[in-house]
């Protein structure tokens, strides 16, 4: 293994982070808006998109992401095994988040087969660029704590590009479109495809591969899932991964239908005034007239801002607690402040924004951890097998991202039309449709959250074996 000094530099993890924000003006956009996008904007019933959200997206994540890491895993270049495919993926993929967010002029039938390719592409080519750039943490260093700031970086760029999508991205579809939501988002996935292009090729330039297995290291694929299936630490993070991401996208699509048809339009409007006539005070006014888009955008900033100062406090505790504990703590606590919105009446707004910002604080400790966690599994395989297959292990982890935000929109979809939700509809939603709005935004996330950090009990790779594979790893890399 490559012994070069394993300190990064703040440019390359600037660089490396500006990767995650471009790939998340993608992601997020799918866990906010694809099902409203779906049902509300390209007119598909819901049944439908559920459909198309859980067929596509399980193909994309059984098929497309172990491909993936087993040909990245084997990739030879110059460049090395993992920044090519940030490279050659770029603008692809940006052209594929265009057509998705598209709404050509079909019939029915032709919508439903148009979503169904543009988003195939779309998951394919996001694997090809995310899996790899994933597993290129695995290989900038070998320093856990270098790993661990450079993680800190990587999600705070996240949450920026979260924060876009979840605050301004709405009013922004309004505005660009005059009111036509189609015309609107046609418009902004344009800009966003140019930007995030621009900011991959940043990542490539910035970045470098230090941790180079041995040439004389050789494994085949049978060989590497055989030491996948008996690494318990990587199945449990396989289990936590989808948990978490089914309880991200099932409760980040349904807010918008929670803030359209539960919350008090008039109490919305009050509360959403006076934070407006604060914001005003200091030069700031963008969010409009329309109290909804104004109040789901400042409900995601709050609970988005406070994420990122979780961010900030995650690295030291997580070096002096270790990531495990870490993160089980914080997220048991976060699922609770998710849990009590099923508690919260229509006209309790201030509940809600102040609910949403303890839960982004508490979530955001654990949120660059998930990652460093993984590569954290790389190390333990290579600790326990003498082999490193680092794409492969992130390609697993992809499989339960990619499986988690296909459950979670899917039963996201698939729930709002079982409890009757019209989209649309002009006359209102019964109560059956608000009763599961709300379930959708408090108990069935939850539960979720719940059951995953009730799974980190499970998880050997606590504080203490962090610290001697770190030792036992940088000892044999010098032989």
């Amino acid at each position: 293994m490559n012994t070069s000094n394993q300190k990064l530099s703040v440019l390359e993890k600037v660089g490396y982070s500006l990767g995650d924000l471009a790939a998340n003006l993608v992601f997020q956009t799918l866990i906010t808006y694809l099902a409203y996008f779906y049902t509300d904007i390209y007119g598909l019933q819901p049944g439908d998109a559920a459909s198309i959200i859980l067929v596509v997206g399980l193909v994309a994540g059984f098929a497309f992401n172990p491909i993936v890491g087993a040909i990245a895993d084997r990739t030879k270049s110059k460049w090395g095994k993992f920044r090519p495919w940030i490279l050659w993926t770029a603008i692809p993929l940006g052209a594929a988040a265009l057509l998705a967010f598209s709404t050509p002029d079909f019939a029915y039938q032709g919508k439903v087969i148009y979503a169904v390719i543009t988003y195939t592409l779309l998951l394919l080519l996001y694997a090809a660029n995310n899996l790899p750039y994933s597993a290129l943490s695995g290989v900038i260093t070998g320093d856990m704590k270098e790993r661990n700031s450079m993680s800190a970086y990587r999600f705070v760029a996240v949450m920026f590009a979260q924060f876009f999508v979840q605050v301004f991205m709405l009013p922004i579809i309004i505005a660009a479109g005059g009111g036509d939501k189609a015309v609107g988002i046609e418009k902004v996935m344009t800009w966003l495809a140019v930007i995030g292009t621009i900011m991959l090729i940043i990542t490539f330039l910035t970045t470098k591969e230090r941790i180079i297995p041995k040439p004389e290291q050789k494994s085949s694929l049978k060989e590497d899932l055989g030491d996948l299936v008996k690494n318990k630490p990587w199945v449990i993070m396989l289990l936590l991964t989808t948990l978490v991401f089914i309880a991200l996208a099932m409760k980040g699509g349904a807010y918008v239908y929670y803030f359209e048809n539960y919350v008090n339009k008039e109490s919305l409007t009050q509360f959403v005034q006076l934070i407006l006539n604060a914001l005003s005070g200091i030069g700031i006014n963008f969010f409009g007239e329309d109290p909804v888009s104004a109040g789901f955008g400042l409900f995601n900033a709050g609970g988005i801002i406070f994420m990122i100062i979780g961010i900030t406090l995650s690295k030291r505790l997580a070096d002096k607690y270790g990531k495990r504990d870490v993160f089980g703590i914080f997220l048991f606590i976060s699922a609770l402040f998710v849990l009590v919105f099923y508690l919260f009446p229509p006209q309790s707004v201030g509940l809600m924004f102040t609910s949403q910002i303890l839960h982004g604080f508490t979530y955001g400790i654990t949120i660059p951890l998930l990652w460093a966690m993984i590569a954290d599994v790389a190390d333990y395989s290579e600790w326990k097998n003498n082999r490193r297959a680092t794409a492969i292990i992130f390609s697993a982890m992809m499989v339960g991202l990619k499986v988690g935000l296909t459950l979670g929109s899917s039963i996201l979809t698939k729930l709002l039309g079982v409890f009757g939700y019209v989209a649309n509809s002009a006359t209102g939603q019964t109560d059956s449709a608000i009763q599961g709005t709300k379930l959708l935004v408090s108990v069935f996330p939850a539960l979720a959250f719940l059951i995953g950090a009730a799974l980190l009990f499970f998880y050997q790779i606590n504080k203490k074996v962090e610290v001697q594979i770190e030792a036992d790893l940088k000892n044999r890399r010098v032989l």
